[in-house]
């Protein structure tokens, strides 16, 4: 399955509230990966594309800053990112502790769909 906005993601994401909090379940279909992401303090994602998955994060924790174009935001714990395969996009660690992020790779991919554009660490 092919989301072509984060409105479509959205629509498949279910929260169901119990007696002792509530769950989010994602959509499993066209999921090739699903990863947490930790950042360093000072660490740098490379600036990278796909061209054959779209992404969508959730921040866990405070600490990023987030790349999504030409828009830089400073993320907060819980926000959410849909990124559409070919856009420009990286994550870098601002803060004093290691932040993470929640990844699902929406459409068929691997690690080598990596196009990096920029890369302080020389890959």
């Amino acid at each position: 399955m092919e989301y072509k906005t984060f409105e479509e993601l959205k629509k498949r994401i279910v929260e169901d509230h119990r007696p002792w909090g509530s769950f989010r379940r994602f959509p499993h279909e066209g999921i090739s990966s699903i990863k947490i992401i930790t950042v360093n303090p000072g660490g740098l994602l490379s600036l990278q594309y796909h061209n054959n998955r779209d992404e969508f994060w959730v921040v866990l924790d405070d600490g990023l800053e987030i790349t999504i174009g030409e828009d830089k935001i400073v993320a907060k714990k819980g926000d959410e990112f849909f990124i559409p395969r070919k856009t420009l996009h990286r994550a870098k660690g601002i803060g004093k502790e290691p932040a993470r992020f929640f990844e699902l790779w929406i459409g068929s991919s691997e690690e080598d769909d990596i196009v990096r554009v920029e890369d302080i660490y020389k890959r």
